[in-house]
């Protein structure tokens, strides 16, 4: 009877153990591929990163937008010229520099709006080249090194089985918390791209403000939208790198879970980050 019991014992023991060494090699590949992959997404054009979506965001916005921009400047303009008539006394003060001031403002707004998608994409050009630039002056990997899961079976295998009950658990948990932020992590990087083509689709419109004084606000928060989701990439790039710094300090020991806890812990840090370098990048360029 007692060798019955010990045989199921040492079978729950293994299957314990197993479902351990999975859950521990789960986390770190989960992690890893999610943060690893942070600095190749953020660091690509939004024509680079999904030429299908970029193509039909392209074509929608020439042939919806663009006209409909094309109706806000020709009333911006025809408001403009009221507006400079009025002000020299129905042109009893007249004065000929006034209509040429109103044509070349009036050229350079059809100019910005028939070169809208060459104007935001260079913003994210001069994005690219600083966030390309900063991948390779930040230092160290965010690789978590998961040598130390070699020695850990040994050690679990000369626990009893209540404790490694609990231990596997506490794996459990950390898996299903690390997918959870991978979830999390891809939902930023790729939520932030999708931001920038519904921005980019709706571009021409506030360039078209730029003739007239007033109206202008609009462009001019639109454009500092456009540097903030640009520069939004810069401040992640910053993030991963005090992350890669955290994850590197962690000293993996025989007790692996109490540094898996940790790991998950610089986790959540580099999630609620990740969500602020949004309105962070906003107030730096005074968008809203």
């Amino acid at each position: 009877m007692d060798t019955i019991l010990q045989q199921i014992t040492d079978w729950l023991k293994g299957m314990l153990v197993s479902g351990i060494m999975d859950n521990l090699s789960g986390i770190f590949d989960s992690v890893n591929q999610q943060v690893g992959s942070i600095a190749s997404q953020v660091g690509t054009t939004p024509a680079n990163f999904s030429p299908g979506i970029f193509s039909m965001i392209r074509n929608v916005s020439e042939s919806v937008i663009i006209p409909i921009a094309g109706m806000i400047l020709t009333f911006i303009a025809c408001y403009e010229l009221i507006q400079l008539i009025v002000d020299h006394n129905n042109l009893a003060n007249f004065e000929t520099w006034i209509f040429f001031k109103w044509i070349f403002k009036t050229f350079v707004a059809v100019l910005l709006i028939t070169n809208t998608f060459n104007i935001t994409m260079a913003v994210f050009d001069v994005a690219q080249n600083v966030i390309a630039q900063s991948g390779g002056l930040i230092s160290g990997t965010t690789a978590i090194d998961g040598a130390a899961l070699n020695t850990m079976e040994d050690t679990l295998n000369a626990m009893e089985l209540g404790p490694l009950l609990g231990v596997y658990l506490q794996s459990f948990l950390l898996n299903f918390a690390m997918w959870i932020m991978s979830l999390v992590i891809f939902v930023i990087i790729y939520g932030r791209m999708i931001e920038i083509y519904l921005m980019t689709s709706l571009a021409p419109i506030p360039f078209s403000t730029f003739a007239n004084r007033e109206q202008s606000q609009i462009g001019q928060n639109y454009f500092r939208s456009l540097c903030a989701l640009g520069f939004q990439g810069f401040l992640i790039m910053i993030c991963v790198g005090i992350y890669a710094v955290l994850i590197q300090g962690i000293a993996f020991s025989a007790d692996i879970i109490s540094s898996v806890w940790g790991v998950l812990g610089y986790t959540v840090l580099l999630c609620f980050t990740l969500f602020k370098t949004g309105s962070l990048a906003k107030s730096v360029f005074n968008a809203h």
